[in-house]
């Protein structure tokens, strides 16, 4: 999936942008329609910022997805547990590293490109220069150490060859979420579906190419397949611009002193991000760790399922956080709707993934069935405290208490992954899912108040909403 979290120009220019380029649909002036359709016209209309941003953020995810999902099931199908064990744990790192490497940078290029008119160009070159350097030294320096942390990761540091294809691979991913990013910050989110399309399509092809045409396969084979996609993908959208746009000449040239400027807004902005990717990011590696890497090619498989019923709750908050900062005193309302229509799609993924979870997991072959049912539906139900985590956040930053949340996700974060830690070491796979599960819960549970407060569901001294009408009108 890709990165497009994180805010670094004000809430309310963000929202002010989106307000903006959405136009509104009009009411059809028919007598005609019947009262029903006109209300469902109405609601739409005041409805519209969340419900097409939030679908338009849902079908790329839903594209990307479909081909992720036709990649993980050829490759479980042709390859052993252990390499598809190995590849999902090396490119779980790969992305976090990547991640980290953006060092804010691609939020920065989110906020700052409007606001940039003439230098954008030359400020994407500065980031991708940066964020593309700082991700190969991480990624080196993780196939260097990976070996002494884990003897399932000694491939990495095998040799020269080994540690320079993943540090490109951490060095490719940096540069491509960044870029992302630039893009939605140009209002070109179109190239960004696009771009990411080309790279499922192009990596699932080199996968069926390797799977048909290479006898000897190894967790690193499959690593590569993700390399290639960016690759291509970053070469095809190189080509597009240059077609498009012609060479700008020493509009591509960096500048150095205006992103020394914006670094401190990037580097906090940064910090929250990443404390809430991390967890997610680290526990295939923990789980190869704990377990092993034919372990963790069963979970990755059950994770990313499970994660489907996480894809509406994240849209809808990332548009609830754009669009309410337009319009502060919506907040309310939209929360409101939102956290309906999240919990709607979670009941909605969950009624399919707890009844039909040993039929799609054996879509994937015997062993997943066997070993990871259970892990995928108690995976499946931390979809449901995701939906207040998702939405604490988006308050904290609609309200501009980044710092504060960034200090919550780092304990969190830990709790997340000691939680799994202890599951795994008392009960494996399913242990380590329930160990994920109840941490969620907990962390639901400090948060909601927050949440419910924000949403008007209760009033400042924290009694139900209904409560409080109920004694108005007594």
């Amino acid at each position: 999936m890709y990165s497009f979290l994180g805010e670094t120009q004000t809430c309310f220019e963000i929202g002010q942008r989106m307000k903006s380029a959405l136009p509104v649909a009009p009411l059809v002036p028919d007598k005609k329609i019947p009262d029903l359709l006109n209300k469902a016209s109405g609601w739409m209309q005041v409805n519209s910022i969340i419900l097409v941003n939030a679908g338009s953020l849902v079908g790329t995810t839903v594209v990307t997805s479909l081909l992720g999902f036709v990649y993980w099931w050829l490759a479980a199908r042709e390859f052993s547990p252990e390499v598809v064990g190995f590849a999902s744990a090396a490119i779980s790192a790969m992305t976090l590293l990547g991640t980290f490497a953006l060092l804010g940078l691609g939020t920065l290029l989110l906020g700052e490109l409007p606001q940039q008119r003439g230098r954008e160009a030359s400020l994407i070159s500065t980031a991708l220069i940066l964020v593309g350097g700082v991700g190969a030294l991480l990624g080196l320096a993780f196939a260097v150490a990976a070996p002494h942390i884990s003897a399932d990761f000694g491939v990495l540091g095998a040799g020269i060859g080994n540690c320079a294809l993943f540090a490109f691979g951490v060095s490719l991913t940096a540069i491509t979420l960044a870029l992302d990013d630039a893009l939605i910050g140009l209002f070109r989110g179109g190239l960004q579906l696009w771009r990411n399309g080309l790279f499922a399509a192009l990596k699932l092809a080199a996968l069926l190419a390797v799977s048909l045409w290479v006898s000897h396969v190894v967790g690193l084979t499959i690593y590569a397949t993700w390399t290639i996609g960016n690759i291509c993908s970053l070469a095809a959208l190189a080509v597009y611009v240059l077609v498009k746009k012609g060479w700008g000449g020493k509009s591509y040239l960096p500048q150095w002193g205006v992103m020394r400027k914006l670094g401190l807004p990037a580097l906090r902005h940064h910090l929250l991000n990443v404390t809430l990717q991390a967890p997610a990011l680290i526990l295939p590696v923990l789980v190869t760790v704990l377990l092993s890497a034919s372990v963790n090619g069963w979970f990755y498989v059950a994770w990313n399922l499970s994660s489907i019923a996480n894809i509406f709750s994240a849209a809808l908050t990332l548009t609830l956080y754009a669009a309410a900062s337009a319009q502060p005193g919506t907040l309310a309302r939209k929360m409101r709707l939102t956290l309906s229509l999240a919990f709607a799609a979670c009941v909605l993924a969950n009624v399919v993934l707890l009844l039909g979870a040993r039929q799609i997991l054996d879509f994937f072959g015997h062993s997943y069935a066997e070993q990871a049912t259970w892990s995928l539906r108690i995976l499946s139900l931390e979809s449901f405290p995701f939906i207040i985590k998702n939405h604490y956040i988006a308050v904290n930053r609609i309200q501009g208490k980044v710092a504060h949340a960034a200090q919550l996700t780092i304990t969190t974060g830990v709790l997340e992954l000691g939680g799994a830690t202890c599951g795994a070491l008392l009960g494996g796979l399913t242990g380590l899912s329930v160990g994920w599960f109840c941490a969620m819960c907990v962390e639901a549970v400090f948060m909601s108040p927050a949440v419910f407060k924000a949403a008007r569901l209760t009033d400042a001294s924290g009694a139900p909403e209904s409560a409080k009408l109920e004694g108005l009108s007594s």
